[in-house]
C-alpha cells in the first residue's frame, strides 16, 4: 500500500520476495525506489500516481530495480483508494514478476520473423512462378513451331 504521495505504508511477503527489501526497510520511502533512474528523471513514477488517481488505475509492463540493483520485468497495477467522500487516501500496488515471460518473448521473436520470411518467400515465389510456367510453355511451343515438322511427324489437319 501506498499513501497519496506514494510513500510505502504496508509490505507483504511476496513484495519482500520479489524485491528484496524487508517491511522494515522500505516502510516509510517512496514507492520510486523501485524505478530506474532514467524513469525517475522522467517522471514516470509520479504519472503513474497522477493516472490511477484520475483513471482509477494505472496498469503498465516496465522494467523495475530491485534492492540490489538488479531489474527484472514486473507487470504494475496501481489502483487509487478513496473515501466515502471521495477523497483520495492512498493506493494499492500489485507487482508481478514478469522476467520470465518475456525472455520467452524474446527468444521466439527471431523464430516468428523467420517463419514470416519463409511464408513472403513462398508466396513471392508461387506469385511469379505461375505466370513464368505459362511463359516458358508458350516460348516452348513456339520454338516447335519454328523449328518446323520433324522428320517422321505426322501433321493431322483438322
Amino acid at each position: 500500500m501506498l499513501d497519496p504521495t506514494g510513500v510505502v505504508t504496508t509490505w507483504n511477503a511476496g513484495a519482500e520476495r520479489i524485491k528484496g527489501y524487508s517491511a522494515q526497510e522500505i516502510i516509510g520511502k517512496h514507492f520510486s525506489c523501485f524505478y530506474r533512474l532514467e524513469d525517475i528523471r522522467a517522471g514516470r513514477p509520479y504519472r503513474a500516481l497522477e493516472i490511477a488517481a484520475k483513471k482509477g488505475k494505472y496498469e503498465e509492463e516496465h522494467l523495475r530495480v530491485r534492492k540490489d540493483g538488479s531489474e527484472f520485468w514486473s507487470s504494475v497495477l496501481i489502483t487509487a483508494l478513496h473515501d466515502k467522500t471521495g477523497k483520495l487516501y492512498g493506493f494499492t500496488k500489485v507487482v508481478r514478476d514478469i522476467t520470465q515471460r518475456k525472455e520467452n518473448e524474446e527468444r521466439l521473436r527471431p523464430n516468428e520473423r523467420l517463419a514470416t520470411l519463409g511464408t513472403t518467400a513462398a508466396v513471392f515465389a508461387h506469385e511469379i512462378g505461375n505466370p513464368l510456367n505459362g511463359l516458358s510453355t508458350q516460348i516452348r511451343g513456339l520454338q516447335i513451331e519454328m523449328q518446323g515438322p520433324r522428320k517422321g511427324t505426322v501433321i493431322l489437319k483438322q
